[in-house]
């Protein structure tokens, strides 16, 4: 079988650094030689000037800094080349499209949902879908009311606080958990009208544990075509809470000492098996984080009352400061 290989990273290209790689097998190979008709490349000297690729570089390199996540990466991805190819397709004269970006997000705390959100938004904004880019991040507290009518109120205002940016519910499936009679029920109805009424005005994101999302998109039947694009956010692994650690700690001026790693590493084992629905991935490492920064000064205020601890003391890290 004849296959022809073409390359998307071509140097001297302006597109972002990552390599696409097509294999396009030959019209022999199906036997559609004299069927398939021969497409001309027309010139298209009118086609405006895109704009620049390099302003994906930035919210790039920020994904790439992120541990782990390939798969959410990937998908960020796809959509910036969907955004920018629709934009030379509409600069060429053909039919641009029109996608809906309403998304579900399903993972377990502190798997990076929210920043991704905030990434999506930014994106969005650079693109020209959202013309503000902001990020408004609400849960049931914020959407449902005290009384028939206050719900729908509230939530109106809060969609149009969003309007241009990213509509971010947490938990949203504790807007089904009362019932048929429970006010979470009219936030849902009033979300998925502003959806229509709003169609590119905002986007709205989901967000919650993997298991109960699929048991809310189950309540209404209608919910899951609203929301094309769903992204699952794996658990970090050991390995990878370690390095989310110590990226913490470095961008704070601390260093972990290897034997503070080695006591880290435990107690991640710890916590993760006797939370094994519960765990809070990288929120949890930056709670320990925090606390072991705390317990550092009180130890060197305690070791150094009369003297002043030298450059490596004040930034090391020690076992002795990591405590649950």
């Amino acid at each position: 079988m004849n296959e022809h290989v073409i390359s998307a990273s071509g140097s001297g290209s302006t597109r972002p650094s990552r390599q696409i790689n097509v294999v396009l097998r030959s019209q022999e190979s199906y036997g559609l030689a004299s069927a398939a008709p021969v497409l001309q490349d027309e010139p298209l000297p009118q086609v405006k000037p895109l704009p620049d690729v390099d302003h994906f570089a930035d919210i790039e390199k920020e994904l790439e800094a992120m541990v782990g996540m390939d798969n959410v990466k990937s998908l960020v991805y796809e959509i910036y080349a969907l955004l920018y190819v629709s934009r030379m397709r509409t600069e060429a004269g053909l039919y641009g499209g029109s996608q809906v970006y309403h998304m579900i997000f399903k993972g377990n705390p502190g798997t990076g949902k929210t920043t991704i959100a905030r990434i999506v938004a930014k994106l969005f904004q650079k693109m020209g879908i959202l013309s503000k880019g902001h990020l408004i991040e609400v849960e049931r507290a914020d959407l449902v009311g005290e009384y028939i009518g206050h719900t729908a109120q509230k939530t109106r205002e809060l969609v149009r606080k969003a309007l241009g940016g990213v509509l971010f519910v947490d938990e949203a499936y504790s807007l089904a958990r009362g019932g048929e009679k429970d006010f979470g029920k009219e936030a849902i109805d009033t979300l998925v009208k502003a959806m229509e009424d709003h169609r590119n005005g905002f986007v709205l994101i989901l967000a919650g544990y993997p298991l109960e999302i699929e048991q809310f998109l189950q309540t209404n039947p209608g919910l899951p075509s609203r929301f094309p694009i769903q992204i699952a956010f794996p658990d970090y692994s050991i390995d990878q809470l370690i390095q989310i650690g110590e990226g913490m700690v470095k961008e704070r001026d601390y260093t972990l000492m290897p034997a503070t790693v080695f006591k880290l590493r435990q107690l991640l084992v710890q916590e993760k098996q006797s939370e094994l629905f519960s765990f809070s991935n990288a929120r949890y490492v930056r709670n320990m984080i925090e606390k072991a920064i705390r317990h550092q000064a009180v130890r060197l205020i305690g070791q150094y009352a009369n003297s002043v601890p030298g450059k490596g003391e004040l930034m090391a890290i020690r076992p002795e400061d990591l405590k649950v």
